[in-house]
């Protein structure tokens, strides 16, 4: 199931190809049909929206069932155990607990001459999330996407999910909406969600920006409404890679990558070791392990497509390789991995040592799981408080500080040619 490959070879240098091509945002029928999607949402509002939503998830949807209501929150407490609620509970607080970390305030710097710099720092008014409900049960994703919302400040979050076949929101998401003080949620996902929120319809209230996890419909429609509102990232498939030399357990590691893999064919799970006979016995490790899971066709997919051990003559090597892979997740099963945490430029989240597996990263650690993928993490980074603030600049000065500056703004707007910004310094002056 996991192949073995020696690095700098051919069959390494095609694998990285394909690694690279994978999820990009190119096909153009999905494109011609997430733009159909947008325009009839705009045209029609909630009318296409409960279309949609009828076609791909509830056949008997209708608009008047497009936003949860109080009841039914209510009835999805009395599905779910106890013991999942305290789970939200405890994922909420470390989620809380790290995101409050990144909270940066505003700031006034007093020059001379009395002028006064800034930076405004404030949250956006209006967020939305859309996030998957049907083909996997994401609720992780949805406590990743909103609570930094919260964190900031954001005054409104509207969520939209996809509807079961029965018209119910899956109760475990309702939950851990509630949990998080969340209760504008729409029955609706896909493209028609994006574009609901992105332009509004009678029901659904635009945004000022969309963010979360999705297929490539999701995506493909939050790259075309971009520029008219702002998005977090694009989501490419999910990936692991795993750094682990002779000292690392062959069984732990064999998990981990299992535990992305199972997500779907499309994700990646890359061993880098400094041992031929440690891939080996990965190998064999996931063989077993993948016999008693569930989502079978997912795990043989993936690494057949995208999961390969490849062995390195030694960690310098790994870490090499792995800032050119730039991938979502990497986890350091090596002796002494803090040594190697500063040589790591490429990732979206570092796991370190044999028991923090990317699995607990996911679910209660804390830091956001929404992480930069398709070799993104070279210049992007996971969503943070930040992405839910805006930024503005102050600027104040008094006459004497500018009679001081003008000629040099004078001869920089003759420079370009732009004899009005000069006009607006010299008017100012002219009667000295």
């Amino acid at each position: 199931m996991l192949r073995i490959f020696e690095t700098n070879t051919p069959e390494c240098d095609s694998f990285i190809t394909d690694l690279n091509d994978r999820g990009k945002l190119m096909d153009e029928n999905i494109l011609r049909t997430v733009r159909r999607t947008i325009s009839e949402v705009q045209d029609e509002g909630d009318k296409a929206v409960a279309r949609y939503t009828r076609k791909l998830d509830a056949p008997r949807f209708s608009t008047k069932g497009l936003r949860v209501r109080p009841n039914e929150f209510k009835q999805a407490y009395s599905d779910v155990d106890s013991d999942y609620v305290e789970a939200i509970v405890h994922a909420k607080e470390n989620i809380e607990k790290f995101h409050q970390l990144q909270m940066r305030t505003s700031w006034l710097s007093t020059e001379e001459d009395g002028v006064l710099l800034g930076h405004l720092i404030r949250p956006l008014k209006r967020v939305g999330a859309c996030v998957p409900s049907i083909s996997q049960l994401l609720v992780s994703s949805l406590l990743m996407s909103v609570i930094p919302a919260i964190v900031a400040g954001v005054e409104e979050i509207a969520v939209c999910m996809a509807p079961m076949r029965n018209r119910r929101i899956n109760p475990y998401m309702l939950v851990a909406s509630a949990e998080c003080g969340i209760d504008e949620i729409y029955k609706c996902g896909g493209a028609q969600a994006v574009a609901a929120l992105a332009y509004g319809t009678e029901t659904i209230p635009a945004v000022d920006k969309i963010v979360g996890p999705g297929n490539l419909y999701v995506q493909m429609a939050k790259k075309e409404v971009y520029g008219h509102v702002d998005i977090d990232k694009l989501a490419g498939p999910s990936e692991i890679l795993v750094i682990a030399d002779s000292t690392a357990d062959p069984d732990f590691v064999g998990a981990d990558l299992i535990s992305q893999a199972e997500h779907s064919p499309e994700c990646s799970a890359i061993l880098v070791t400094t041992s031929l006979g440690f891939a080996e016995q990965v190998k064999a490790a996931i063989e077993l392990q993948a016999q008693t899971l569930p989502r079978q066709y997912e795990l043989v997919k993936a690494f057949e497509n995208y999961g390969g051990a490849f062995v390195v003559e030694d960690l310098a090597e790994a870490v090499e390789f792995t800032n050119k892979i730039a991938p979502e997740h990497v986890e350091l099963h090596i002796e002494n991995p803090l040594e190697w945490i500063g040589e790591i430029r490429n990732a979206g989240a570092i796991f370190v040592g044999p028991y923090s597996p990317e699995a607990v990263g996911d679910y209660i650690a804390g830091p956001n799981h929404i992480l930069p993928t398709g070799t993104a993490a070279r210049y992007a980074s996971p969503l943070s408080v930040d992405d839910f603030m805006k930024k503005t600049s102050l600027i104040s000065y008094t006459k004497t500080a500018l009679a001081k500056v003008t000629p040099h703004v004078v001869k920089l707007a003759e420079v370009e040619g732009l004899e009005g910004h000069a006009e607006a310094m010299k008017i100012r002056f002219e009667d000295e």
